[in-house]
């Protein structure tokens, strides 16, 4: 028994080499779309104020029920240079022309003299800017409360002492009250008051009575000294407790027209 021969591939024509069987196929494994295992971080929740539930401004906590700032880190309110130096000038030059009223007292122009200054004082010192210490803050009492307990306190006083003007000018003496009143109120309790309030609330009250009755004391001498402190801490205290002062204007004025009447 003879072998048969080898089996021939006849080539094909246009190729040179035969062509090899295509690769063997598997199936391919079944893809699946796995989500990612790492946790999602949970947002950060936004800061709210305690009580309102609402986002605080940066640096300060408010209550607008209340209209002040609870709570912040904000640099207090100052006053610009100019600002600030033309005050100290209104405060020098009005401490001056009070101190001098006694030698203005005995001129023949002594009427005209002191309407004019007080008028230049009052004008000086509602031009000149404040600090704004107590903006936005509210005053402890209303103003009507407040000025209820200064005029009561200045009728029940009225007879102690103090100063005495001169009752033969009549109603001039009226008038020039009522400028000096408002005058001396716009110097210490506006000016005077917002530059101490650097130093505190009590600080402003104490110091602005301090510097008031003191400035009266040349024209009405040592006896008059503890009326004239009294009544300067009352003032200064209106000023505080209404937060305006006008309010102590008012009782300074009405204290003056029961002095000349």
């Amino acid at each position: 028994m003879t072998n048969p021969p080898p089996a021939t591939t006849e080539p094909v024509p246009g190729l040179t080499h035969p062509i090899p069987p295509p690769p063997a196929t598997h199936p391919a494994p079944e893809q699946r779309v796995s989500r990612s295992t790492h946790p999602v971080p949970e947002r950060v929740p936004r800061f709210t104020h305690p009580v309102l539930g609402r986002v605080p401004r940066w640096g300060s906590v408010t209550d607008p029920g209340r209209g002040a700032s609870a709570l912040s880190t904000a640099p207090r309110p100052t006053v610009s240079a100019p600002t600030a130096l033309g005050g100290w000038v209104v405060v020098t030059g009005g401490i001056a022309f009070l101190l001098g009223r006694p030698a203005l007292g005995g001129t023949a122009m002594a009427v005209p003299l002191l309407a004019a200054g007080y008028l230049a004082l009052g004008a000086a010192a509602l031009a000149v800017g404040t600090t704004g210490g107590e903006r936005g803050a509210r005053a402890p009492l209303g103003w009507m409360v407040v000025l209820g307990i200064g005029l009561a306190g200045v009728v029940g006083a009225v007879g102690v002492g103090g100063p005495v003007a001169d009752r033969r000018v009549g109603v001039v003496a009226g008038g020039l009250a009522l400028v000096a009143a408002v005058a001396e109120e716009a110097l210490f309790r506006r000016v005077v008051y917002d530059r101490l309030l650097r130093f505190g609330v009590v600080g402003a009250v104490a110091g602005s009575a301090v510097v008031f009755a003191l400035v009266h004391l040349p024209a009405y001498g040592v006896a008059a000294m503890p009326v004239d402190l009294g009544a300067a801490l009352l003032l200064s205290w209106q000023r505080y407790a209404s937060g305006r002062w006008t309010v102590p204007a008012v009782t300074h004025a009405v204290a003056n027209l029961l002095a000349v009447t």
